[in-house]
């Protein structure tokens, strides 16, 4: 199987010249294969999970939240940040949509990994399947900022998967996730998916 593998060049310096809320952004002063030493400046990022909600009628519920980097509202899935190092990844999932859509489920499963944008940030994002959803019980939870003017649709996998596609969709855990979703449905099936506990390397955690 092809896979990527863990590798480490040398740095002989590091600054962190910018601290902000939830990351930061570091300069590594990195030795190349041929003795000779690059800067690299990366964001410093605590890592994301998101989550691939799928109904009984094959839909998937989406968030619909604006973005001022870039200056769009965008269609998401439920996600967020991993606030507490070492936090277990599928409890933060069931945090965010619960937080974010109001909404528990009953079966979940590790749908795909991915680096956001590895050549200038250090994010892993875990995004998992989530089945069996239901509306969750007690009050809803509150939000502010962006949050408080997301609108929530349930929309079909298919028209997400057209939506990627055609260029209409940019969000990227939409994207991945809908797009292994339906690669998923048409290889090994649902079942064959990681179980939610399965193990990530690029953000360690105790189970």
């Amino acid at each position: 199987m092809i896979e990527d593998t863990p590798e480490e060049w040398r740095v002989t310096a590091t600054s962190t010249p910018f601290t902000g809320k939830k990351t930061s952004v570091r300069t590594d002063e990195v030795v190349m294969p041929d003795g000779s030493t690059a800067t690299r400046d990366y964001q410093v990022h605590p890592g994301s999970v998101a989550v691939v909600a799928l109904d009984d009628q094959d839909r998937v519920l989406v968030l619909r939240q604006y973005r001022h980097p870039v200056r769009q509202r965008l269609w998401e899935i439920p996600a967020g940040l991993l606030d507490v190092p070492g936090e277990n990844p599928l409890h933060a999932a069931q945090r965010e949509l619960y937080e974010e859509a109001h909404v528990k489920a009953e079966d979940w499963r590790v749908l795909i990994d991915v680096y956001t944008t590895p050549g200038g940030c250090d994010e892993a994002v875990r995004v998992f399947l989530a089945r069996g959803i239901s509306e969750a019980e007690g009050d809803r939870f509150e939000v502010s900022d962006e949050e408080a003017d997301m609108e929530m649709a349930r929309v079909p996998l298919a028209d997400l998967v057209h939506g990627a596609l055609a260029g209409a969709l940019h969000n990227n855990c939409l994207a991945v996730g809908v797009l292994a979703l339906r690669a998923a449905q048409t290889g090994d099936g649902l079942d064959a998916l990681r179980p939610p506990e399965a193990p990530w390397p690029a953000r360690p955690f105790t189970p």
